[in-house]
């Protein structure tokens, strides 16, 4: 028959894990948040994993030295109290040793942890915001977080009031002036002042649920000068968006170009509009339906690279601007030019609804890899006459000089 072995002086419970089960509530913010709401304090008894009689016999140094160290860490109980038992031995007859713990106040445990300066600046927080009851919540919610915060929390109520006395204002971040407070504390502690203030923490969304400016939209344009009234010298603008959708202008058409380059040499027709799409920003150009009713008329294009991401932007971009066509983007283009063709790092098979029936079967040859491995054309590598002839079918000629 086997016995158990005992696991001796290693089994027996050291102050480290007394302080650590009173830790546990400290870091939970039980403690801090019963003292806020002026509850009793909840006495935590521990019992200890104490030495047996048997390990008394084998252990008798140890276990003196054992009970010394616990006695040592109550700091004659201003940490803890000790409660001691009696524990037989057979051949050194009845012994008191420690057999559990107890904390009966605040002031043990504070004592005990070593918190008795954060109790302090947490009580200052709650003082410093009795004005503030949202910031009071998160204080209670997150009290070691708060604590942290301490330095700057001051600066912290200031942001508040301020975000909360210009909310929906339509200023920007940067008009802040509450003391101590600039737009760089606000990045910076965005996280803590959006919960407080109940709004999404990132960046745009912070902003945009407290009313505030963000960074203008722009749309890069290269035009003939009388679509918007300009002298003629002027042939090229970067726009504020909602500042263009306020000119009157009459457009003949409209060509989005993907690549930045294409995008300066492409002809101007007269009346007509070219736009640098920059790429999937296309997709999501809110420039794009101010050109609705060009689009609507069959003079829209949009021109990007013959690859499966460039079909992506132009499903992407028809979502705005459902009657726009392509250009260049056709099966004889790609072709034709064999040898310049060039091979996709990463190319998408994801399904798209916003193709015509010919540039889909091109689009599932390029997925599938039907006419070579990540065949992709990129758009400036189409010669210039070819490109220059097909624009010019399509009605996107340069104008007269």
């Amino acid at each position: 028959m086997s016995t158990r072995r005992s696991p001796g002086p290693a089994g027996w419970t050291r102050p480290a894990a007394i302080v650590g089960r009173v830790r546990r509530a400290w870091v939970r913010g039980d403690l801090l948040r019963s003292r806020a709401q002026g509850t009793a304090f909840a006495p935590i008894d521990m019992p200890l994993r104490a030495p047996s009689g048997a390990e008394l016999t084998e252990h008798l140094e140890e276990a003196r030295r054992w009970a010394a160290e616990i006695e040592r860490a109550s700091d004659g109980g201003r940490s803890f109290e000790v409660l001691s038992g009696v524990v037989g031995g057979k051949r050194l007859g009845r012994s008191t040793i420690p057999v559990r713990v107890r904390i009966d106040s605040e002031a043990q445990a504070w004592r005990l942890l070593g918190v008795a300066a954060d109790v302090e600046r947490f009580d200052e927080l709650l003082r410093l915001s009795a004005n503030a009851p949202a910031a009071q919540h998160w204080i209670l919610a997150q009290p070691l977080k708060a604590i942290e915060l301490f330095d700057e929390w001051p600066a912290m109520l200031a942001a508040l009031d301020w975000l909360t006395w210009h909310r929906d204002s339509q200023l920007y971040l940067r008009q802040v002036d509450a003391p101590g407070v600039d737009t760089k504390f606000i990045e910076r502690h965005r996280a803590v002042l959006a919960k407080i203030l109940g709004v999404p923490g990132s960046a745009e969304a912070f902003r945009t649920a407290l009313g505030f400016l963000g960074k203008p939209r722009l749309v890069r344009l290269r035009f003939d000068p009388s679509v918007l009234g300009l002298p003629p010298g002027i042939t090229e603008a970067t726009l504020r968006i909602d500042e263009l959708a306020s000119i009157r202008h009459a457009v003949s058409s409209l060509l989005i170009v993907e690549n930045e380059i294409t995008f300066l040499s492409a002809p101007v027709p007269e009346g007509g509009v070219v736009l640098w799409g920059r790429g999937y920003e296309a997709r999501s150009s809110a420039a794009l339906e101010l050109f609705t009713d060009v689009a609507e008329r069959g003079d829209a294009y949009y021109w990007g690279d013959l690859d499966t991401h460039g079909f992506a932007i132009l499903s992407g971009v028809r979502s705005h601007l459902p009657g726009v066509r392509s250009v260049l983007m056709d099966r004889e283009t790609l072709i034709a030019h064999a040898q310049r063709w060039g091979a996709e790092s990463s190319p998408t098979n994801s399904a798209l609804s916003g193709l015509t029936d010919a540039e889909a079967e091109l689009y599932s040859d390029l997925v599938t890899d039907r006419l070579g491995r990540a065949v992709r054309l990129e758009q400036e590598r189409i010669d210039w006459t070819w490109a220059s002839r097909h624009l010019a079918e399509a009605g996107l000629a340069d104008r007269p000089r």
